[in-house]
């Protein structure tokens, strides 16, 4: 959704490609319009409504892309990043995904302003569990703005809690 509540910003599949359309729609359901094509699943919006952050999850255009909203263009930040999410952090100054490994999950930091990404991501934190980041069909998650809150939710799985606490 868009700062000023008035616009939501959906993605959907076009039939023929693998990589999904954003649309942007009134609030109230009026007057959608093709955003941009072939540029992944929006996870995110900068709280002055100047770009839109999303992710393409597999395949050989995988990775996390911005959209400026002047001019809706798809801009590769971090091309080849197998997640399904990124959110911006609450300061605006960088963003936040996951990668899983064996084992475990990272959580990256990826510097960035106007724009334009700022050296190379930085772990930011480490979690004592793999949730699946590549396929929202196998698990859901969320990451908050200032990284004190992660829910992640396993479909047909028992629940597990987990205190994370930084020093």
């Amino acid at each position: 959704m868009s700062p000023d509540q008035k616009t939501i910003y959906v993605t959907g599949p076009e039939k023929g490609s693998q990589v999904p359309t954003v649309w942007k729609v009134n609030t109230d359901g009026s007057n959608p319009e093709k955003f941009v094509d072939n540029c992944g699943s929006v996870t995110d919006i900068d709280a002055g409504g100047q770009y839109l952050l999303g992710v393409v999850w597999f395949g050989g255009k995988s990775g996390i892309y911005e959209v400026p909203t002047s001019n809706r263009k798809c801009i590769p930040l971090l091309p080849g990043v197998e997640t399904i999410y990124a959110t911006i952090a609450r300061d605006g100054k960088s963003f936040f995904y996951a990668v899983a490994s064996r084992g475990e999950t990272s959580i990256f930091r990826q510097l960035w302003k106007d724009g334009k990404t700022i050296g190379a991501p930085q772990l930011a934190l480490k979690v004592p569990f793999a949730f699946p980041t590549w396929h929202a069909s196998h698990g859901a998650y969320s990451i908050s703005r200032d990284l004190s809150t992660i829910v992640y939710a396993r479909p047909g799985g028992h629940a597990d809690l987990y205190l994370l606490s930084q020093k």
